[in-house]
């Protein structure tokens, strides 16, 4: 359910990204420009990119090193991912608590045109990192759960 959610938000997002940029390039060439339509592009594109990430992992689709895994044994295999598995969690939950100190701060900066807080750009890494733990722990136990089946 949470993967097809995922989905159709980041979809939604794209969508409003391209009729975004749409229109403020039709408005800029009439004369017209939308000062903020940059602003909230970005906003909008820093959470696509983390739904994206998330959603790659969710899938494997994710930048990996499948070379050495490739020519291990399955047993071997499955230690070393579990043992991958528990590093890169380790590193998202110290990247975590950073992100979440980064929204503390930048909450009272205003944005540009906008002055929308920056915490609501910052937010979109909380959201994403606890979205990829989340994952990776779903990853971790299944490889935990089917050790018989490699």
């Amino acid at each position: 359910m949470f993967h097809k959610i995922e989905i159709m938000t980041s979809m939604a997002l794209l969508v409003a990204i391209v009729i975004l940029v749409s229109i403020a390039a039709v408005t800029r060439a009439i004369g017209m420009p939308i000062i903020w339509s940059v602003e909230i592009a970005q906003l909008l594109f820093v959470w696509l990119c983390m739904f994206a990430a998330d959603i790659a992992l969710q899938e494997k689709r994710h930048f990996g090193l499948l070379i050495l895994l490739d020519n291990l044994n399955p047993k071997l295999r499955r230690l070393v991912e579990i043992f991958n598995l528990l590093v890169l969690m380790s590193l998202l939950t110290l990247l975590f608590f950073y992100a979440i100190k980064n929204v503390q701060l930048m909450h009272p900066r205003l944005v540009g045109a906008t002055q929308m807080h920056a915490s609501l750009i910052h937010g979109s890494m909380v959201v994403g990192l606890a979205l990829l733990f989340r994952t990776m722990a779903s990853q971790l136990n299944t490889l935990i759960r089917h050790r018989g089946n490699n």
